[in-house]
């Protein structure tokens, strides 16, 4: 039970959020960079905003 008084106290939960953040941080970025497959795939994606303005500019020149 010592535990659960422990997480209450603030100058204990901010670190342990800090390290859990950190660690979840560091698992996105070697998700993202660890694959050189998955990060060509990913650099692809940075486009699809822009295509779809192309495609409306199309449909609009065409009417």
């Amino acid at each position: 039970m010592g535990w659960i008084y422990w997480f209450s106290s603030y100058e204990h939960t901010k670190p342990l959020a800090l390290v859990i953040l950190f660690v979840t941080f560091v698992g996105i970025v070697l998700y993202v960079y660890g694959n050189k497959k998955r990060g060509q795939k990913l650099e692809s994606y940075k486009n699809i905003p822009f295509l779809d303005d192309d495609e409306t500019n199309m449909r609009e020149d065409k009417k």
